[in-house]
């Protein structure tokens, strides 16, 4: 049998994740040199991190749309166009109101083309490993932090955080561009928002889907999760700074958290298989709540090995669980609207985590608060996410 090209579509999402997301949050990394180099508050330095997720989220809404009617290669070509010019930009900003404009709207945007769009092509392309395809694409994602952000973080110390933050700009337009030639819409996919009929399995259209239940609790379990998880990794090289790891070390936390990130999202993506997205859903999210709380108890290296190999397993784990929800339960026929919908509400919750840690820390001198909220926006997100019905259980009880 000919190897299936929606293998081709999965690993070009997962380069283009990796350095769309990586990117973005490298800011991370930038956060301390930034501030010695400019004399900029962290809150305000982090508010462009709060405004890179508030335009993702909105952006991957339109994204979303726009793939469904004219498909994912000129969507992300377009947004790898834009990231690269706006990391370009960012690194030449003279003002704070300048820098977050520049990599907070313009670098936002364009993460915000990448994630719903490929989700759905890959995931379309490939219906009988649908779990895997989303959970690979996903992983992507993890892999930006336990790449860019090192890749990022040797830059800054080898030529200064405005030539690292330009060459990471660079490096996307070279990387991106050509990738985004290798996407293709699955067959049948273009013309998708045309008016469903009775007669098909997912009959619902956009603006019906949007007013279920299942809708909302899906979109509310990923704002909350994310708003939960957020904070602790925008803030966690910071966190490991000031608990006395020298900036190397604080840096390769982060990292572990993202290759544990990787590993999470193929696992829980493959035990969803196994034992479904739902109960693998509730699961993942009661871990990443304990995990986030535990942060108030380390303060070694060790203990900051162990505790981010957890927490990257479960926040990173849970992540292509949603877009498994999306698509099994509404269809592939408008899953990237939908998934782009639901993005926009965890890009509304990941806005929230950057802020707040710059808040707390520059009013009180210590994260504590941070990671407390945390852990009690994560125990909300298990609670939502346990009042969803597939779509299995919906037609039992109508019958």
């Amino acid at each position: 049998m000919k190897p299936s090209y929606g293998w081709v579509v999965v690993g070009a999402g997962m380069l283009m994740t990796c350095i769309a997301m990586g990117s973005m949050l490298s800011l991370a990394v930038f956060l301390a040199p930034l501030a010695a180099d400019t004399g900029w508050s962290r809150t305000g330095i982090s508010t462009a991190a709060t405004l890179n997720f508030l335009f993702m989220g909105a952006a991957a809404f339109l994204w979303g749309m726009l793939s469904d009617r004219f498909g994912t290669r000129i969507v992300v070509g377009l947004g790898s166009a834009l990231l690269g010019a706006g990391l370009v930009g960012a690194s030449r900003a003279d003002t704070l109101i300048e820098f977050q404009l520049l990599f907070g709207a313009v670098v936002g945007i364009a993460a915000g083309s990448f994630y719903a769009p490929l989700m759905a092509a890959a995931t379309g392309w490939l219906e009988e490993r649908r779990n895997l395809a989303a959970a690979l694409v996903s992983a992507g994602m993890g892999m930006g932090s336990m790449t860019v952000s090192p890749l990022a973080a040797w830059l800054t110390d080898a030529i200064g955080w405005r030539s690292a933050m330009l060459s990471l700009g660079c490096l996307a337009l070279v990387l991106l561009l050509p990738a985004a030639l290798l996407v293709r819409s699955p067959p049948g996919a273009l013309g998708a928002s045309a008016t469903p009929t009775s007669a098909e399995p997912y009959p619902l259209s956009s603006g019906e889907a949007v007013m279920t239940p299942q809708f909302w609790a899906i979109a509310l379990a990923h704002f909350a999760c994310c708003a939960a998880h957020s904070g602790p990794i925008f803030h966690m090289v910071s966190y490991a700074a000031l608990c006395g790891l020298p900036a190397m070390l604080a840096v390769s936390v982060f990292g572990v958290a993202g290759l544990a990130g990787l590993g999470g999202r193929i696992g829980l993506g493959l035990a969803g298989d196994r034992w479904g997205a739902k109960p693998v859903l509730v699961a993942g999210l009661l871990v990443q709540a304990l995990a986030v709380g535990a942060y108030l108890f380390v303060s070694g290296l060790k203990e900051f090995y162990a505790l981010s190999v957890i927490f990257g397993l479960a926040y990173g784990g849970v992540m292509p669980l949603y877009a498994v929800l999306v698509r099994d339960f509404f269809g592939p026929r408008i899953m990237g609207t939908l998934f782009g919908a639901v993005s926009m509400f965890a890009s509304l919750g990941m806005a929230l985590g950057p802020w707040a840690g710059g808040w707390v820390f520059d009013s009180y001198g210590s994260y504590a608060w941070l990671y407390f909220g945390s852990f009690g926006i994560g125990l909300a997100a298990v609670a939502i996410a346990q009042t969803f019905r597939p779509r299995d259980q919906l037609v039992l009880g109508h019958a």
